[in-house]
This record gives structure tokens, C-alpha cells and sequence, in this order.
């Protein structure tokens, strides 16, 4: 519930930087955009990054302040339409993309970015602690990796099924070395562990859609 009044009762405010064409084509798509933007600012040092929930930079910037947005509380999105990796943000956007790709992408940014605030956290009959990592029933539990603890923390997030591009797209940020059959990996191995504990094989579900707890 707390998720849910973050996300829909207060509309995000995002920093779009970045070249003039890029910053342009997202004024044009502010119609059909579930968030606001802001694209007035023009030097990286001009940002007050309290007045944003998030920002989406398309523009290499330099080492200096790759690590000050690594410590900003915002959620960070760089837009590219080439395969990158980089620390200093929580997603890639993979370019061209699609008005509902982006407002996934920032939707669940948000609430992710909402969502660990708690490190403790109720899923069905069980206990996710992320201190810890570990799930947990009464006296069982199991340990967790951190990209198993990133799959559960989405699917309680969209509680609706995800499709395997969606959830390459949101855990692994399109890493040049994963694909769906990574997430199909993780998510048996995850299916695995808890059955195993638990006895639990209806925790995970998928169905022609894609995932869901």
C-alpha cells in the first residue's frame, strides 16, 4: 500500500539531460508520459537533485560526477542505444525504446527506490530480509543472492505477471552477457531453493504472460 500511495498518489518529477533532440522528443511525448520532467537545465552542476524523484541522462559524463550521482538517494536511468555498463546508475535505457517501456522503467524505479527503504518485508507467508539475505517461514529460511532478492523485490512490486525481456530489462539493466535465458536460470534455481526448504512449488507461477509471486 505504501508503494502504491508513492507512486500514483505523487507524480514523479524527472530530470531529462541530455542532447537538444533528445530532451525535445520527450517534451513532444509529455501527453502520454506518467510523469513530469524537467529539461531546462543545462550544466550537471546546476541540479538540485532534492526537487527529483529520478533523472535520465543521455550524455557521457566524467568520473568526477559519475560519483555524485553514485551517492544521490535519486533513481538514476542512463539512456543509450548501445550495450554500457556503469555503477553510477540503477537502469539502462535501451534506445530507441517505447513510451510504455519508459514509463515502466520509471514506475518501477520508483518504487524499488521506495521499496528498500524497508529492509524487512512481508511476501505471501514468508519474510524477505535484505540485511540478512534471507527468506524465511517460521524457523526455515534460505539464503538469497542479490539478483534473486532484485527478482522478488519486482515481482511483489508489479503484482501482475512479467514478461522475460521486461525482467532482463529491469535486473540486469540489458548486460551484454545476459539474456531471457538468464532470467529462466535464475528463476529455476530460485523455484529450486524454496521447494527444497519449503516445500513450496506455487510460490513462483508464470503463465503465457510472463512471472508472478
Amino acid at each position: 500500500k505504501k508503494i502504491i500511495f508513492y507512486i500514483y498518489m505523487h507524480k514523479l518529477n524527472i530530470l531529462i539531460y541530455g542532447s537538444d533532440s533528445f530532451k525535445s522528443t520527450l517534451n513532444e511525448l509529455k501527453p502520454h508520459l506518467k510523469f513530469n520532467i524537467t529539461t531546462n537545465i543545462q550544466k550537471l552542476s546546476d541540479i538540485t537533485f532534492e526537487n527529483f524523484d529520478g533523472l535520465i541522462i543521455k550524455e557521457n559524463i566524467d568520473d568526477k560526477f559519475q560519483k555524485v550521482l553514485a551517492n544521490t538517494k535519486n533513481f538514476k536511468i542512463f539512456a543509450s542505444s548501445e550495450d554500457v555498463k556503469t555503477k553510477s546508475f540503477d537502469y539502462i535505457l535501451k534506445l530507441p525504446t517505447t513510451v510504455k517501456d519508459l514509463n515502466n522503467l520509471v514506475e518501477s524505479g520508483a518504487a524499488r527506490k521506495e521499496f528498500s527503504k524497508n529492509s524487512s518485508i512481508k511476501i505471501k507467508s514468508y519474510l524477505l530480509d535484505k540485511n540478512e539475505k534471507k527468506l524465511l517461514k517460521d524457523k526455515n529460511f534460505i539464503i538469497l543472492t542479490e539478483k534473486e532478492i532484485q527478482l522478488l523485490e519486482l515481482f511483489l512490486i508489479k503484482k501482475k505477471p512479467i514478461a522475460k525481456n521486461e525482467i532482463l530489462s529491469l535486473v540486469w539493466r540489458y548486460a551484454s552477457d545476459a539474456d531471457t535465458h538468464t532470467v529462466e536460470t535464475h528463476i529455476y534455481r530460485l523455484r529450486k531453493k524454496i521447494n527444497k526448504e519449503f516445500s513450496d512449488v506455487n510460490f513462483i507461477q508464470n503463465n503465457k504472460l510472463g512471472y508472478f509471486l
